[in-house]
């Protein structure tokens, strides 16, 4: 199997990134000093917590991408997702001492280097995993995906918990979708299934879409259309991103959606996970 093409078409994220960071700004700028301290789905980081995560994914973006700076890395027999969080963790600790004002002054400094970095960056070259799409090296246009959908789900736990909804941009949702589903592959990988067996998923209203999978070889990729063999159909876009990311867990998912077909396999489907964790 071409181990590319398990990735599925390739896709610019950078023009909703910047955009989407323009909604995040506003957003955290506009908080009142309160809803700095409530507690977020990211628990236990308080919104505090989460914003100064994304100052340290910037941070940590601009020294390993732009700068070629990767002075830590996981400690002898550590998994990844351990590590991740760890790391992570060490660094929203560290910022507790950080001003809500000078959290702010910093995204302010650190938003427009990132926007820079990959308005400049060569997205068909090759680079580390991402992990939750699959163990091979990636392509960086996947990458810089990945992170778009990052900064966007911490934006939805900062909404979330201050009780200010997202407008839902369609263009960004469906974008947020089309990404976490290159998961897909990876996620079926081991249920095997005659060749040109097809599962389809479908995400009706705003942002929605339908993403096709078919059985070739000894893995899945992704395909143009397909009389599904078996379909699953989402009510909404938020029941799926919710799933991806486990805000809420396969047996929440599978009362909001609609399986048509092999039961199996569409509950192996809704095992899905975009994230690493």
């Amino acid at each position: 199997m071409d181990t590319l093409a398990r990735f599925g078409p390739k896709v610019d994220a950078r023009r909703l990134l910047e955009q989407d960071r323009a909604t995040l700004l506003r957003l955290v700028q506009g908080l009142a000093p309160d809803e700095w301290e409530r507690p977020t789905a990211a628990a236990p980081w308080l919104v505090r917590d989460v914003v100064a995560h994304l100052l340290g994914d910037d941070l940590s973006r601009l020294a390993r991408t732009r700068d070629g700076h990767s002075p830590v890395g996981p400690k002898q027999d550590e998994p990844l997702a351990a590590f991740i969080h760890r790391f992570n963790d060490e660094w929203v600790q560290a910022a507790r001492r950080v001003s809500p004002p000078l959290l702010l002054d910093l995204l302010d400094l650190t938003s427009p280097q990132v926007l820079a970095l990959w308005r400049d960056i060569d997205l068909d070259a090759i680079t580390d995993p991402v992990t939750w799409a699959g163990s091979q090296r990636a392509p960086r246009w996947l990458d810089c995906a990945r992170d778009f959908t990052e900064y966007w789900v911490h934006q939805q736990q900062i909404r979330d918990a201050t009780g200010r909804p997202d407008d839902g941009d369609p263009a960004v949702v469906h974008l947020v979708l089309d990404t976490f589903l290159r998961a897909m592959p990876q996620t079926l990988a081991g249920h095997d299934r005659p060749q040109g067996t097809t599962l389809t998923v479908v995400v009706t209203g705003a942002g929605g879409g339908q993403w096709c999978w078919q059985r070739q070889g000894a893995g899945w990729l992704p395909v143009e259309d397909a009389d599904g063999s078996t379909r699953l159909t989402f009510g909404d876009a938020e029941a799926l991103w919710r799933l991806c990311t486990r805000l809420i867990e396969p047996a929440e998912a599978r009362r909001r959606v609609t399986v048509v077909g092999d039961r199996a396999l569409a509950d192996a489907a809704l095992r899905i996970v975009s994230i690493i964790r």
